[in-house]
Order: structure tokens, then sequence, then C-alpha cells
């Protein structure tokens, strides 16, 4: 069955660019733009782990993607990295 995604696009913005550490509880404002990044951290984490089922584990060129995401957090805004991602 193939995999169907939701277009970010079509993500409505509600201006809310607050995000939550998901094991810490901890949350911090980000800008739009971290935001976005942020986001498609986990839209690629989930999809290479799906996508790792049929390639095996570290297959999925989503990994990359997260990685290059996580390296821009680093890089532009590392109390954000440390809050939310490290």
């Amino acid at each position: 069955m193939p995999l169907t995604v939701k277009n970010q696009a079509e993500t409505v913005d509600n201006n809310d660019y607050t995000r939550r550490n998901r094991f810490t509880g901890e949350s911090i404002e980000l800008t739009k733009d971290e935001a976005k990044k942020h986001d498609e951290i986990f839209y690629h984490e989930a999809l290479a782990t799906l996508e790792d089922k049929e390639l095996g584990t570290g297959g999925s060129k989503h990994w990359q993607e997260m990685r290059e995401r996580l390296h821009w957090f680093r890089k532009n805004n590392a109390k954000a990295y440390m809050v939310l991602l490290d």
C-alpha cells in the first residue's frame, strides 16, 4: 500500500511557532522559518522510519534530509536546538 502524505504547502498557518520537546515538555518560540524546519525534521524522521522497513535500517534518503535540518539548527539557533532537539 503506497504511503500518502499531506502536502506541507496545504498546511494552515495559525501564526503559532511555539514548539515543545516531545521528551521533556520544554518549549520555545521559533520564527516561522525555524518552525517549518523543525516540523520537517519530524516529517523526514517519520518517512525514514517507514521507508527503512522496506530498505533496511539507515537506507532511507530521508535520514540525510533530517540530519541537514538538525545541522541547520545547531548552526543557526543553538538554544532552540538544545531545548527541542538535543
